[in-house]
């Protein structure tokens, strides 16, 4: 009787345990707590705005608890291939980061992290094609890449809220934008070619300018010494007025020096070089100065 009775006391007790087991359960600070009840999620404790982690209980045996996170989760999508405006093909390669706002809606839609994940990563990819699409290769890489994540984000999110997914979309942003394999060389072939084409008009264009610069200089020094030549015939001219009248003064003061300076300058222009061989008789006038001084007559 008596062992009867401690089975009896034993299979209550296992009975309470494994009651208070399936009561109470602990919500983490960093989870969210899905109670379901036969197949249908009827509450969610300590949902996003509503802070209650701790010890909790639950109908034992008829409600059972689905724990998903608060926090933001990433999630990076399989590698999609992209024709941009410009007909270019790109890899991308992007990442979405995300958090459960919905738990119930979540669920209902969703089930299990699986799921979510194909359906966002499809999400995203679609997106992808549609707003890349409308954009070139080089808007892509680099040139409108943050109005283009903007616009994907915004437009991902839209898809998730019209499809009740119960999530949030925090950010969705390219890790990569490469080329295809089969397409590089290629592609590479023709930006080296367009380089060399920009390169080639900047040469011409500073051949041109180089060109310019020099006519310029040219004429200005053609205007320069024209203007310069004409000032020193000016003053040449002037000079030998001047000199003249001062000549024309002195000889008419003194005849006989004048005379004996036009036959020095005469001997100058004659004998002066060396080299000048003249025929003359002795008795000549032209020597007169040699024979006689400066007083001959």
């Amino acid at each position: 009787m008596s062992q009867q009775s401690n089975t009896i006391l034993g299979l209550i007790g296992v009975g309470v345990v494994v009651t208070l087991l399936n009561t109470f359960f602990i919500v983490e600070q960093r989870e969210q707590a899905l109670i379901v009840n036969l197949g249908n999620p009827v509450r969610v404790i300590n949902a996003p705005g509503d802070e209650d982690p701790g010890l909790k209980m639950k109908v034992p045996f008829l409600e059972n608890v689905i724990k998903l996170d608060r926090r933001n989760l990433s999630l990076e999508a399989e590698k999609e291939e992209v024709i941009a405006a410009d007909q270019e093909r790109l890899v991308v390669d992007a990442f979405v980061r995300y958090r459960i706002s919905n738990p119930l809606q979540y669920y209902r839609t969703l089930r299990d992290e699986r799921t979510a994940s194909d359906r966002i990563e499809r999400l995203v990819n679609s997106s992808l094609r549609q707003i890349l699409g409308s954009a070139t290769s080089n808007e892509i890489i680099s040139g409108k890449r943050g109005a283009l994540m903007a616009a994907t984000k915004a437009d991902v999110a839209n898809r998730a809220k019209s499809s009740r997914l119960g999530i949030e979309i925090i950010d969705v942003r390219i890790k990569r934008a490469d080329l295809p394999g089969a397409n590089q060389a290629a592609v590479y072939r023709r930006m080296q070619t367009s380089r060399q084409q920009e390169a080639a008009q900047i040469r011409a264009v500073g051949e041109q300018q180089k060109r310019e610069i020099i006519a310029g200089a040219d004429k200005e020094v053609a205007i320069t010494l024209a203007t310069a030549r004409e000032e020193a015939e000016t003053t040449r001219g002037q000079g030998d007025a001047q000199r003249t009248r001062i000549f024309a003064q002195a000889f008419g003061k003194d005849p006989s020096f004048a005379a004996f300076y036009r036959s020095m300058s005469a001997y100058e222009a004659s004998l002066g070089q060396g080299d000048t061989t003249m025929v003359l008789s002795p008795d000549s006038a032209f020597f007169k100065y040699f024979d006689r001084g400066p007083n001959a007559r």
